[in-house]
């Protein structure tokens, strides 16, 4: 009798509780804001903190969520992958997305990363316009929003670069648009819409692009105040074609109306195919940070135009800054260029959460910000202060190991291609030769740590036969997908880095695992986020699975993250 009258107890007691949260609507926000900053370092919050305004990056963090140990868990760490990572919530070992291009082994030839033939340009050239998010192979949280309103939530994607708009809209966006440097204009594919919005025709009838490259690049403070990055002029800087020096002011109008080679060009607007001539260098704005305030100025006429976030439904605005990446890989994380750069982005930021504040409602907005990865300091900057560090040349690498095997095996095109930090062997060849593909692999593994800066090589073979859940082998499993990936996965020192122009060092990259290029930031503001930070390890794979939680919809369907416990709890 005590036990029937103590369960009967306990169902009243937890009556009220259940019925209040049965009576209540569902609780979602009107709008998602992902903001995703191409190439930004974690250290890049705090490095520049002082010259930062109060509306942007430390708004964020004085009032949102920052998790501060925050890292990718997987390698090779690039634009598409990191894009892709972070809407899938998984690894390049489920989604797909191996590079920004890869060999495709059926057709002996390689790919680009958004490369989709079977599609039209919509408002740009054939070239820029064929692209759409095939190659993914994974749903993304924004395909799962779609999903569970029926496709009543919007979602747009917005980025100069294709690649930092087409993955984060997904599969089932009504638009992604990016930037098409022949023309200025936004563009987009038949993927999404035969034609352009008479919203998107208007605004890239403004010219915006040829109005920001009318003025000098002069630094947003005086010169002298910026005392977090090296002198203006150093050698391992990379200079604007055209120009004598990497040094301010930058004569921007003057090296965008540098004539490059005119083309015809298949414009279609309309459904209309006109030919147009491109005698200016309007591509000169993704390398200044006027790229960024570009990307905005379509982002805000996107909001507006399309209603997100007051049509009572949420709605969701995938939203790129890529110039930092630019600009990072030309000059380099130490140049005043950078520091520059991130200074007006905090403004750009400032002007996005003024306009959702007025629009639509801190209170309504769910925005997190992160980063697709961070970037490897200049090697002769590191040599100069007495750091270890340099550079390898990828193609000095694939015809060296060549000539070995040629020196080995006898003639004939063993490596088919080096990308990514992988080696692409000719398997048809080995197979001709009779040798053994596991053997040949071991053996170029071998090679290849002889390598200046090579630390060490694993094979693919190797790699599918094992399961390692920490450490430079987790990194490797977690990016080797094995209809894409190579044959052979090399590994370059702390410090080391691939440079294109080798033996010459200007700029930066990055693609490996040392945390200059894994550690980013990860920040939630807005919608019941409320303020605080963490330390725990994070992985970039657990942004969609935590918004899946929030949201209350299926989390992507290849998800691997687990959901962020400290920011969810109310």
């Amino acid at each position: 009798m005590k036990k029937r009258l103590s369960l009967l107890l306990a169902a009243t007691l937890a009556l009220p509780a259940f019925a209040q949260k049965s009576n209540k609507p569902l609780d979602r926000p009107k709008l998602v804001v992902g903001i995703v900053v191409d190439q930004m370092r974690y250290d890049y919050l705090y490095r520049f903190w002082s010259k930062y305004g109060n509306g942007g990056f430390r708004r964020l963090l004085g009032e949102g969520f920052s998790y501060e140990n925050a890292h990718y868990n997987y390698v090779p760490t690039y634009t598409g992958p990191g894009h892709a990572s972070i809407y899938t919530g998984t690894t390049p070992s489920v989604h797909g997305i191996v590079g920004n291009n890869w060999l495709v082994r059926e057709e002996g030839k390689g790919t680009y990363v958004t490369e989709d033939k079977t599609v039209q340009a919509v408002g740009g050239t054939a070239v820029a316009g064929q692209q759409s998010p095939r190659h993914m192979l994974t749903s993304t949280i924004t395909d799962e929003l779609r999903l569970a309103t029926n496709f009543q939530s919007k979602v747009i994607g917005v980025c100069i670069k294709d690649r930092g708009s087409i993955l984060p809209a997904g599969h089932a966006a009504n638009a992604a648009y990016w930037y098409d440097g022949s023309n200025g204009a936004f563009i987009s594919s038949t993927f999404y819409q035969a034609t352009l919005p008479t919203w998107v025709q208007q605004f890239n009838q403004k010219q915006l692009a040829a109005q920001y490259l009318s003025k000098a690049w002069e630094t947003l403070l005086p010169i002298a105040q910026y005392t977090e990055s090296s002198p203006d002029d150093v050698a391992w800087e990379g200079a604007f074609k055209e120009e004598a020096k990497p040094v301010f002011p930058h004569d921007l109008p003057t090296l965008s109306a540098a004539p490059i080679t005119p083309v015809k060009q298949n414009m279609q607007t309309e459904g209309e195919k006109t030919p147009v001539a491109t005698p200016r260098n309007l591509d000169l704005i993704r390398s200044t940070p006027f790229g960024n305030s570009l990307t905005l100025d379509f982002a805000l006429e996107a909001l507006k135009a399309e209603q997100l976030g007051l049509r009572g439904q949420t709605d969701f605005l995938a939203l790129s800054f890529s110039s930092t990446d630019y600009v990072g890989h030309q000059f380099g994380p130490n140049a005043i260029e950078t520091e520059d750069t991130y200074l007006r982005l905090d403004r750009d930021l400032e002007r996005l959460f003024a306009y959702l504040d007025k629009v639509v409602g801190k209170k309504q907005v769910l925005v997190f910000l992160s980063a697709d990865h961070g970037a490897a300091h200049s090697p002769d900057f590191l040599r100069d202060k007495r750091i270890p560090g340099g550079s390898v040349g990828p193609g000095l690498m694939r015809d060296s190991l060549q000539r070995k095997l040629v020196s080995l095996h006898g003639p004939g095109q063993w490596v088919l291609s080096y990308e990514n930090q992988q080696v692409y062997l000719n398997r048809p060849l080995i197979e001709q030769k009779k040798l053994d593909l596991y053997q040949m692999q071991r053996e170029v593994a071998t090679l290849m740590t002889g390598f200046a800066g090579v630390t060490r090589a694993i094979t693919a073979e190797d790699l599918q036969k094992s399961h390692w859940e920490s450490g430079m082998l987790m990194y490797l499993e977690n990016g080797y997908f094995p209809k894409r990936s190579g044959d052979v996965m090399v590994v370059l020192e702390p410090g080391w880095l691939e440079s294109y122009q080798y033996p010459i060092n200007k700029g930066t990259t990055h693609g490996s695992s040392g945390n200059y290029d894994t550690h980013v930031p990860i920040v939630f503001w807005g919608w019941h986020v409320k303020h605080g930070e963490s330390s725990a390890p994070t992985k970039i794979t657990d942004i969609a699975p935590t918004l899946a939680q929030w949201l209350h919809i299926q989390e992507p369907d290849g998800s691997t993250g687990t959901p962020l416990q400290e920011v969810l709890s109310r």
